[in-house]
């Protein structure tokens, strides 16, 4: 499935990203892996050990950005969000603007390329009856990675959304 095929991780720098091309790279052998994320020093971590990278800093609420790190992408791994319950509490607007206008540049920009066949949004036990603004954007995420199905139209391309 994910032989010789190029995947993009938002977020890929943080602890599921690491895990993720971790195992990826033990169980195929994609043509490309993009690393996209805000953190320059952790992607200079990572490249020391594999080739097949390619690093893209960016954030998901530059859709211009985003629609450049995804040319020739086949699979998108959205695992960027901010996800420190507190942190959001005291930054809404900042968690409203990475969670749900940022899962909306997704959407936007992959329906723009293409080339992406598959969109797997990370999501949370907190999305479900929300409590806080961290679940209740996660929620409105989830949703909209949900929608976007309905403007596929006959391409070969869907949007899923995965409880982490």
């Amino acid at each position: 499935m994910l032989n010789n095929k190029t995947i993009l991780i938002t977020g890929g720098t943080g602890s599921f990203g690491n895990h993720f091309v971790d195992y990826v790279l033990k169980k195929y052998k994609p043509k490309k892996i993009i690393i996209y994320s805000r953190d320059e020093f952790k992607q200079f971590n990572m490249a020391k050990y594999q080739d097949i990278f390619r690093f893209f800093i960016g954030d998901v609420r530059d859709k211009d950005r985003l629609k450049r790190a995804l040319n020739g992408v086949d699979y998108v791994i959205h695992a960027a969000a901010l996800k420190q319950v507190p942190a959001c509490e005291y930054n809404p607007i900042e968690a409203v603007k990475t969670n749900v206008n940022g899962a909306m540049n997704i959407i936007d920009a992959v329906l723009d390329s293409p080339s992406v066949k598959k969109v797997v949004a990370l999501s949370t036990d907190k999305a479900v009856n929300p409590i806080n603004l961290y679940g209740g954007t996660k929620l409105v995420s989830d949703k909209l990675f949900i929608a976007a199905n309905a403007y596929v139209g006959d391409r070969d391309l869907s949007f899923s959304v995965v409880r982490y």
